[in-house]
């Protein structure tokens, strides 16, 4: 066996065989960030289609003072799929940040930026969590006592169906505490000619970024995929103000994967990734049935994007 060869997350492993065995076949999205993965959205946060980057952004230049003064002081700053954590400074230089605890399910991609930030804060505590921020956590113990405020920015929520979403904040709720604050991004609904652009981009980045979860099959679970013989598409589901990626087969391919036979037809897809759009009355209730009650917010001039911020209020049994 090759001692170099990376070892399958089990879970992978088995939202992949599972996958196969499906009529439909679908992949949950969060399977698309390993190191590759995450550095090729990198890149895609800079193209010029990718709006929803540099407009959160800018949104959080302009308020993350207004959001320094809605919360307590000293609080640590929890950061659900934590990326590069290139906005992350923004939010950390306007609060009288305790710590920083950056989650992410990559766990070589989260020591390099953990690493790259603390050269910008060399005095600020900086604690990696490696895990699946999906399901409650345990955070580390030298942040127990802190208040806290999640941090939840890119609109990550919209690669969840509802159901899941409302879950994750439940789970969210339940690691950060009731008192705990979250500041959540949430991409607005807006023409389609624009959102299609942003996730199928002129320089084909995107499509690497989509092809690159066939490369990690391939290599984690002794995949033999042709890559070469599928292709990314984006398409808006009006019915379900979303964007869905697929990679869909140009001709009949035959692979196996750990050794088990699959097949699919020309014109079969695989379902990747959704990322839903939202109503700011559609976000403020999806925050209640998670357990959060919005405090305050804030869209761009263009409403393309919304900054939330919310509060973990104690559970009531009645109105």
């Amino acid at each position: 066996m090759d001692m170099m060869k990376t070892l399958a997350d089990p879970a992978f492993r088995n939202d992949i065989l599972a996958c196969f065995e499906e009529p439909r076949h679908a992949i949950p999205a969060r399977w698309l960030y390993d190191r590759a993965g995450s550095e090729l959205f990198e890149q895609i946060t800079e193209l010029p289609e990718y709006y929803p980057t540099r407009t959160e952004t800018a949104l959080l230049k302009r308020y993350c003072g207004e959001v320094a003064q809605l919360g307590e002081r000293g609080r640590a700053v929890v950061e659900f799929g934590s990326g590069s954590s290139t906005k992350t400074p923004h939010l950390l230089r306007a609060l009288d940040t305790a710590a920083y605890v950056p989650i992410d399910i990559s766990g070589d991609f989260l020591a390099h930026s953990s690493r790259e930030l603390q050269k910008q804060f060399p005095d600020l505590p900086i604690h990696p969590l490696e895990a699946d921020f999906m399901h409650r956590l345990d955070l580390p113990e030298q942040v127990a006592d802190m208040p806290k405020l999640g941090f939840f920015p890119g609109s990550t929520i919209g690669n969840m169906i509802a159901r899941t979403s409302v879950d994750l904040l439940r789970s969210m709720r339940e690691t950060l505490g009731v008192g705990s604050q979250l500041l959540i991004g949430f991409d607005r609904i807006k023409d389609e000619e624009i959102v299609v652009a942003a996730y199928d981009d002129s320089a084909g980045v995107t499509a690497q970024f989509s092809l690159n979860l066939l490369h990690r099959i391939n290599s984690e679970m002794d995949g033999t995929i042709p890559v070469e013989a599928f292709r990314h598409i984006a398409i808006w589901n009006d019915l379900y103000a979303r964007i869905e990626i697929y990679l869909e087969a140009q001709s009949d391919v035959s692979f196996t994967i750990e050794d088990k036979s699959n097949a699919m037809t020309k014109g079969q897809r695989l379902h990747i990734e959704n990322s839903h759009k939202y109503g700011l009355r559609d976000a403020r209730l999806m925050l209640r049935a998670g357990g959060w009650s919005p405090i305050a917010e804030w869209s761009d001039e263009q409403d393309y994007f919304t900054l939330i911020l919310a509060e973990a209020h104690p559970s009531k049994h009645a109105p």
